[in-house]
């Protein structure tokens, strides 16, 4: 299903197919590696991350928060006005002609 398009390069998902600065950046990370460590250009960035961190760069805090654990739900606001009105039940019994009650039914 995740291959199924509904419309340009997303899935059904919603999620883009195509990426190709993600595809860039997964060679450019592979090709800086080496045998030991093919993640090593990968775990440069994330020690200057961590370092911004740590030397109080708020975005680079926040950023290590969403990946972490996420990014938090979005707060909707919205605003109800209410107008509330007295509801009563009543039960009528019908009168005759007259102006006499009916019997009621047992």
């Amino acid at each position: 299903m995740a291959g199924n398009t509904n419309s340009g390069n997303r899935t059904s998902r919603g999620q883009q197919k195509d990426k190709p600065y993600r595809d860039a950046l997964r060679m450019e990370i592979a090709a800086a590696g080496t045998a030991d460590d093919p993640h090593k250009a990968l775990r440069e960035v994330a020690k200057a991350h961590l370092r911004a961190g740590r030397n109080g760069d708020m975005q680079a805090i926040k950023e290590m928060a969403d990946r972490l654990d996420g990014k938090p739900a979005q707060e909707a606001e919205a605003t109800i006005h209410h107008t509330y009105e007295k509801i009563v039940r009543e039960i009528v019994y019908p009168e005759d002609k007259d102006g006499a009650d009916l019997p009621t039914a047992h």
